[in-house]
């Protein structure tokens, strides 16, 4: 299948949840042996309007990432130029699905939006008109999908696709360094990790160490945090870690801990629940993460501090796992299986209705 991918910008600019999943969406389909096209602003050196790059073939369609304008003019030639089976365009810009819309007016390519609830580059009405522009629209979570309704897309054609992990590399890492607690996100104003910290200090009687993943301009306040509560001899803080790291201290860890007040996908819990940690999620209305537990004997749903040191003593009780093949359903074939039926779907809707 021919599928041309649209996005302004790419990680190649900047790396942001936004454009790793528009990344990661790329790469599942060619690792699958389809052709993709990236139409995106040129982030490579020379003037070349198209490179290959890695098995993925991108299409400059504007000089520079200061270029929207000129990207907006020159997409629907592009599109037209390429003759996909299938366009998926990122919502932001919000202005580049009218764009790519337009290009396929003719041809009755059907257009998917991925959506994953982030507000960028544009008016509010902006997506609105992105949302309707669309054939399907994918997010990552329920609650994005429920964003996405509220902005006028209609519910039926909005599919929830979320954030893949890989089992097979779960299965490849051994356990690191034994932890009770381990807590994973950037550590800045939407940590929320004092929450965690306030629960653990209600158990200091208790045996424990807890395990902190992640950087960011609140390290310092949180450790500090820490010596306050009289826990800091007890959590480790290892900063950033790569993927693998992640896998071993997740393995190895009984309980992941999530608290953040805003997440569109709770990419590290699903990652950690793999690994066969007892999901202890703190709800917010703003977050996810309790999707990922809601229904599941292995997950706990808290909504305070003191709620949340009596979910990890109850999850204490459950037996220890360094897998848990349950969440198979987030593997890379199965996340790639999502989208190619929903192409499939919005193909056949345009060769019934186009």
């Amino acid at each position: 299948m021919r599928v041309g991918v649209v996005s302004f910008r790419t990680v190649h600019h900047r790396r942001s949840e936004t454009t790793e999943r528009i990344q990661t969406l790329v790469e599942l389909l060619r690792d699958d042996g389809h052709d993709v096209h990236v139409f995106c602003a040129r982030w490579w050196p020379d003037d070349r309007d198209i490179v290959a790059e890695e098995g993925i073939t991108y299409h400059g369609v504007a000089p520079d990432r200061d270029s929207g304008r000129a990207f907006l003019v020159r997409l629907p030639v592009a599109i037209r130029k390429l003759g996909a089976d299938v366009i998926h365009v990122g919502a932001n810009p919000p202005k580049q699905v009218g764009a790519a819309s337009l290009g396929t007016k003719l041809s009755r390519t059907p257009v998917v939006l991925e959506w994953d609830g982030s507000i960028g580059d544009g008016a509010e009405k902006d997506y609105k008109r992105a949302l309707g522009a669309a054939d399907a629209v994918v997010t990552p979570s329920q609650l994005v999908r429920t964003w996405a309704r509220e902005r006028g897309a209609d519910g039926d054609d909005v599919t929830v696709v979320p954030n893949p992990i890989d089992i097979d590399r779960i299965r490849e890492v051994d356990p690191g360094e034994p932890a009770e607690v381990v807590y994973a996100r950037r550590l800045d104003e939407g940590a929320n990790l004092e929450s965690v910290m306030l629960a653990l200090a209600e158990l200091r009687d208790r045996d424990w160490t807890a395990t902190v993943i992640g950087d960011g301009p609140w390290r310092e306040e949180y450790e500090s945090m820490a010596g306050d509560l009289r826990i800091a001899d007890r959590i480790r803080f290892v900063g950033e870690a790569d993927r693998d790291e992640r896998i071993a201290i997740y393995r190895a860890a009984h309980v992941f801990a999530q608290t953040a007040e805003y997440c569109r996908f709770p990419t590290e819990l699903a990652w950690a629940l793999a690994c066969g940690c007892v999901g202890v999620v703190e709800y917010h209305v703003d977050s996810a993460g309790h999707e990922l537990v809601e229904g599941r004997e292995r997950g706990f749903r808290t909504t305070s501090e003191s709620e949340l040191a009596d979910a990890i003593v109850d999850a204490g009780e459950l037996e220890s796992l360094d897998f848990d093949d349950s969440f198979a359903e987030f593997d890379r074939e199965n996340v790639l299986r999502q989208y190619i039926e929903c192409y499939e779907r919005v193909q056949d809707q345009r060769g019934l209705f186009g």
